[in-house]
């Protein structure tokens, strides 16, 4: 008989059907009840020939502490087998049981059984929420996340959301409120939209130090974006197009490389948008991933008429294998600790990108020849041809030149 788990350990939904788990522990159980029914049986039909009446008393006795000792084992055992399956599923590790845990976080959690019963092609009986896993170490703030009236606004806490979704959190739990709504007025059609500068007023604030856009550009928020949110500023009104250093590869020339055409793309933490924009003039549909560090990026992202997608990098991409023909990045390639921690994504970027895609990697900053080099084992690993390959130095504000890395990489054909 099937049924359906939560599976906090990877942040998904699981579906968990009838297994060679529980059917050893439904045996084992079977087992253990057909065992202490034959030891009962035992106890009480034989007995000595010839005892005395208090001898008997005795062994009966003794035979009775002996069941309860096997019945208390037999009920240890079961609760021992139903914590191992528990651990070896990975659900019910949020305890919804502890004090000031939000009702509406125990309702999203609660698992639901399908109204006509086990469905005959997935063999499921139940649906599950999808939640992250790291959620159980942070259950406070995902229980202050889920405290709102049902039905009514929501409060203005998507920094909230956010941190939740920085500890690892990720994806969140939907909720049943609505969003604050900022009106969108101002907005040019497409593709005017692209270059077009947004008012501060159709972007929301909260939650960011900076309250208009003339303080985010006077910030350098990445090294991908500096001054990024000023379209008419020449570095990015200019960027793709015109080269500033030898790293500086133009779209153009990107593009003529791709082997069967570039039609759609995907770019990990892209600014303000501004590749997604000069890829859109050239009709080529890409998704641009991003998170609201101390800027709008996403909304200002969406404002220019280009899709922003909003996850982390820790986040497996929501897309499937092979179906990107071009997949860009810069600086997010950067996750630092374990090298492990690149390889993971590494990995992912290659799944995404279809065989003879192209993997643009745009003036990643190599902070020494150790991590220059790593990176280069890693990327020589894939298999990938190397169409470009240019090292080179540029000064950002400093006297001591900072030696960068642009390569773009055509994924091979697999068998």
């Amino acid at each position: 008989m099937g049924s359906v788990s939560l599976k906090i350990g990877d942040g998904t939904a699981r579906f968990r059907r009838a297994t060679l788990c529980s059917s050893a522990v439904n045996l084992l159980m079977l087992f253990s009840v057909l065992t202490t029914n034959l030891f009962a049986l035992y106890a009480f039909t034989s007995s000595p020939k010839s005892h005395p009446f208090h001898q008997t008393h005795k062994n009966i006795s003794l035979i009775s502490e002996q069941v309860s000792l096997i019945l208390r084992e037999i009920d240890s055992s079961q609760k021992k087998l139903v914590q191992m399956e528990k651990q070896l599923l990975g659900y019910e590790n949020i305890d919804l049981s502890r004090p000031n845990i939000a009702n509406e976080l125990k309702i999203f959690l609660q698992r639901h059984q399908l109204p006509l019963g086990k469905d005959s092609r997935t063999g499921i009986t139940e649906l599950v929420a999808s939640v992250g896993h790291s959620c159980e170490k942070s259950v406070d703030l995902l229980s202050e996340y889920m405290s709102y009236k049902v039905n009514g606004l929501c409060p203005d806490d998507w920094s909230l959301g956010q941190k939740l979704i920085l500890r690892g959190c990720e994806p969140l739990p939907r909720r049943r409120c609505f969003a604050k709504v900022i009106p969108k007025m101002g907005f040019l059609s497409f593709p005017v939209s692209l270059w077009h500068n947004v008012s501060d007023k159709v972007l929301s604030w909260s939650g960011i130090g900076c309250k208009s856009l003339a303080c985010v550009n006077g910030k350098k928020l990445s090294k991908d974006c500096v001054g990024c949110f000023d379209l008419g500023n020449w570095n990015e009104n200019q960027r793709y197009v015109k080269a500033r250093g030898k790293n500086d590869f133009l779209i153009n020339d990107v593009l003529n490389l791709g082997s069967g055409g570039i039609r759609i793309g995907f770019d990990l933490g892209g600014g303000s948008g501004t590749f997604a924009a000069r890829m859109a003039e050239r009709n080529v549909t890409v998704v641009t991933a991003t998170l609201n560090i101390d800027a709008p990026f996403s909304e200002f992202i969406a404002a220019r008429g280009l899709f922003p997608l909003y996850l982390s990098l820790d986040h497996r991409f929501p897309f499937h294998d092979n179906v990107f023909d071009i997949v860009h990045t810069g600086s997010a390639l950067d996750v630092g600790g374990r090298p492990e921690k690149l390889e993971f994504l590494m990995f992912d970027i290659d799944r995404i990108l279809r065989a003879g895609g192209l993997f643009w990697l745009d003036n990643f900053s190599c902070a020494s020849d150790e991590k220059k080099n790593a990176l280069t084992r890693l990327i020589e690993r894939f298999g990938y041809k190397k169409l470009k390959w240019v090292v080179g130095e540029k000064i950002n504000g400093g006297e001591k030149p900072e030696v960068y890395l642009s390569a773009v990489l055509q994924k091979p054909v697999r068998v």
